[in-house]
């Protein structure tokens, strides 16, 4: 681990407190690092701001004494946004944690970037409101974070991206100057709108200090569909069929060997009689017989395509949460097997041949890996992890899944 000398951690104490600089071991590996195994973390100081002012305050002082920060947020991420391996300085955003405002005619929360995604959800719901952005993570995941990267989740197919509910933000750009960007306006033709340049930058061009979001009409009845499926292609044909009868809310898919891990783990019940190649789980709100009967009538329809092998629907909250946890606890499931991670995107029609092809590409330089998919069919976006036999290095193994990554790209390139 790197360190600062003493006359610098006192300035930054003097910032923020002597409680909210740590530097102990323990501190900077937990800190450090995101939930990426490759890089190891070794930043200098861990700092808390508690004020927009702290903020302003560090980033100055870094620019002054030439010092590099990283933001931090709930560190679930998994492109190693938030690893600092040369010695950075953490700034976390953990004690900015509080929800500032609330405003039930513009259906608007303003708060602190470290408020955890959960938190938000839970807030919405005590005010018979919803925040749509969602994904297994959003118990410790936070918002800073999510606009960081632009989440986007279970529910984008119906809802979007985390771009899509931050109407506006307050940012702190490398030279400390605090911009305060849209204001909560619905419309705003003023000129540029910054917000999508900051949205998705992962902290490279300002540290998100504070955000208004925007919420949505509670859903009516959420009721989770589960189809076995025997290819890619099948589900392709599931996701018209449902589309041109209903509105969904969510379209996700998982992989038979995914399935099974998490069984295993989890002791959780195979959703279906029938086991299939991947599995697609459907959400819709059960607002009406008419919704129900329309289901129904896509899920025959599939049956007797040939598309859909089985499948199961929910008949409560807690079955409909028992199913969302065949696809929800699947990165918990693996990761103690060390997985190496790719998170793609491509178009959702592209989806079948890109996953065929990078089966190819993996199996025939390493056969021995085994692949475990899932993700959003809804839009495109997959996640490709490679687990690593036990007797294997750590080391050696993303070493040769870092070769493997640059087939994986020009694939990408390719069939984009």
């Amino acid at each position: 681990m790197n360190s600062l000398p003493e006359e610098m951690m006192a300035a930054l104490t003097q910032i923020v407190g002597a409680d909210k600089v740590l530097s102990d071991k323990d501190s900077l590996v937990f800190y450090g690092k995101d939930w990426t195994k490759a890089i190891e973390p070794s930043p200098s100081v861990i700092v808390f701001p508690t004020t927009i002012e702290h903020v302003q305050a560090i980033v100055r002082f870094a620019g002054e004494h030439s010092l590099a920060l990283v933001p931090s947020g709930g560190r679930t991420g998994l492109s190693g946004g938030a690893v600092t391996a040369n010695g950075e300085i953490v700034v976390a955003f953990d004690k900015m944690n509080k929800i500032l405002d609330f405003e039930a005619t513009d259906r608007q929360v303003v708060c602190q970037p470290g408020v955890v995604t959960e938190q938000l959800q839970n807030f919405a719901e005590e005010n018979h409101l919803f925040y749509p952005v969602d994904f297994a993570s959003s118990g410790s995941s936070q918002i800073g974070g999510n606009v960081a990267t632009n989440a986007g989740g279970i529910k984008v197919i119906k809802y979007g991206l985390t771009r899509d509910w931050v109407v506006g933000m307050k940012v702190v750009t490398g030279e400390g100057t605090l911009l305060d960007l849209n204001k909560g306006l619905i419309k705003n033709a003023t000129g540029y709108d910054l917000r999508h340049l900051f949205i998705g930058s992962e902290g490279t061009l300002g540290f998100v200090v504070e955000l208004t979001m925007k919420l949505a009409t509670l859903p009516e009845d959420p009721t989770v569909l589960v189809l076995a499926v025997d290819s890619m292609e099948s589900a392709m044909h599931v996701l018209q069929t449902f589309q041109s009868r209903l509105p969904l809310m969510a379209f996700e898919f998982f992989s038979e060997k995914a399935l099974r891990h998490v069984i295993a783990e989890k002791g959780l019940q195979r959703p279906c009689e029938t086991a299939g190649e991947f599995y697609a789980l459907i959400e819709f709100e059960n607002i009406s017989e008419q919704s129900m009967e329309h289901a129904m009538e896509a899920f025959e329809f599939c049956v007797e395509q040939g598309w859909a092998l089985d499948g199961t629907i929910s008949q409560s909250s807690s079955q409909a949460r028992d199913l969302w946890r065949l696809r929800e606890d699947i990165s918990e499931t693996i990761s103690h097997f060390t997985p190496y991670k790719n998170d793609i995107s491509v178009k959702v029609s592209k989806v079948p041949a890109f996953l065929r092809e990078v089966d190819d590409i993996v199996q025939r330089q390493y056969p021995d890996f085994e692949i475990i998919w899932f993700g959003h069919i809804g839009d495109g976006n997959v996640h490709l992890n490679i687990l690593k036999p036990d007797a294997l290095d750590k080391a050696v193994f993303f070493k040769q899944c870092a070769q493997v990554s640059l087939d994986i790209f020009a694939c990408v390139q390719r069939i984009c």
